[in-house]
């Protein structure tokens, strides 16, 4: 009976410290947005300035990433798990005090931490949850989108509420990694890391369909990221309120959420992931399209593209791990796709605000966007087929 009870209580560790990291992959960024203007006024950053605190941790991403699945190796997945959510909390905290160039260090050092939980998650689940990838890449994202929108919702009013304005409102995120790190310090003590040490850890830069996996979130990434910075601007110059912008893209993150625990059901049912894939980027292809030539129908071009974009982020990170033949693999694949894809979604939406204010409208930004849809669902029949990568 003790065996048991003992059994089931490392059985909900495992449960609530997977949840717990989850949860803090996204916090720590999403709460930037709503009070970027409040910074830029108080530190008197120019406009560049200030939108670089939010390409800063992308650009980190795509630098750390391929070197995530190397650590794990000589670490232990585990362990390098739990540095990374003490880096996290430290990271937030640097951010927040005020001393001159701390905001821009510990931007990068939350950055570098994310980006281990990034690449390291669809290996975990790999390695944890064998059985029910799907399901588990599921829960993982809708608690990354309930969690991330949480934390823009309630930054403003703790910012008001809170001793030291926006400082404390983004500094208490520290806590909440605090609160992952315990949770996850018995872990320490697992003898069975996920990427054992079997040799170098090679990078499948020459696997056709690894280079398909990245392709198809370096897509996901770009157009998930090119829509949350863009979508409030192009909607008010179709006559939208900046409040009713506001309130459509908290409708295209939220539909995002519902799609992470709707997609893995349906995929049960199918033998392989093209069908879904292919027809989630139809879908953001029709929503782009609708918003360009019918801009009146905005509130259901934007839940369409929600229900593309929540398909295609949960399909680009389940990849990682459903392509891989084993948890190393899975960790390595994950590393080179997400390092390619922050990269390509650090540029892309600068490239989208670049094209507006060359074009001088929105018409052919979001024509650019069509292509990109109707790519992604070429690759999407490429990246979905049964087959998998073995480092």
């Amino acid at each position: 009976m003790r065996s048991a009870n003992e059994g089931t209580a490392r059985r909900f560790l495992m449960i609530a410290g997977f949840l717990l990291l989850a949860a803090n992959l996204r916090a720590a960024l999403t709460s930037v947005g709503p009070l970027l203007e409040t910074i830029r006024a108080d530190l008197g950053l120019t406009a560049g300035q200030a939108g670089f605190i939010g390409t800063l941790p992308l650009l980190t991403f795509a630098a750390v990433s391929p070197q995530v699945p190397r650590l794990a190796r000589r670490m232990g997945t585990d362990r390098l798990l739990w540095l990374a959510l003490a880096l996290l909390a430290t990271g937030i905290v640097l951010r927040s005090l005020p001393v001159a160039g701390l905001l821009w260090v510990g931007t990068v050092l939350l950055g570098a931490a994310i980006a281990v939980g990034n690449v390291l998650m669809p290996s975990l689940i790999k390695r944890d949850f064998p059985g029910h990838v799907s399901a588990a890449t599921g829960v993982y994202t809708a608690v990354i989108g309930i969690v991330a929108s949480t934390a823009a919702g309630i930054a403003v009013p703790l910012a008001g509420a809170l001793p030291g304005g926006w400082r404390t409102a983004l500094g208490c995120w520290a806590g909440f990694a605090l609160i992952a790190l315990a949770v996850w310090t018995p872990r320490l003590s697992r003898r069975n890391q996920a990427l054992p040490d079997q040799g170098r850890v090679a990078t499948p830069w020459r696997s056709l369909l690894a280079w398909e996996c990245a392709a198809f979130m370096a897509l996901s990434a770009c157009g998930f990221y090119t829509v949350l910075s863009w979508y409030p601007s192009i909607l008010v110059s179709f006559g939208y309120t900046e409040t009713a912008a506001g309130w459509l893209l908290f409708a295209y993150q939220f539909i995002g959420v519902l799609m992470s625990l709707v997609v893995p059901l349906l995929l049960t049912r199918l033998p392989d992931q093209r069908a879904v894939a292919a027809t989630s980027s139809v879908l953001a292809m029709i929503g782009y399209l609708g918003l360009l030539l019918v801009p009146d129908l905005a509130l259901l071009w934007v839940l369409v593209t929600g229900v593309a974009a929540g398909s295609l982020f949960f399909l680009a990170l389940a990849f990682f791990s459903l392509r891989a033949a084993d948890s190393r693999s899975s960790a390595a694949l994950s590393g080179m796709g997400q390092s390619i894809g922050y990269l390509i979604a650090a540029v892309g939406p600068t490239l989208f605000g670049a094209l507006h204010d060359v074009t001088g409208g929105w018409r052919v930004p979001l024509g650019v966007l069509v292509g990109v849809a109707a790519a992604h669902a070429l690759i999407g029949l490429r990246a979905g087929r049964d087959e998998h990568v073995r480092v």
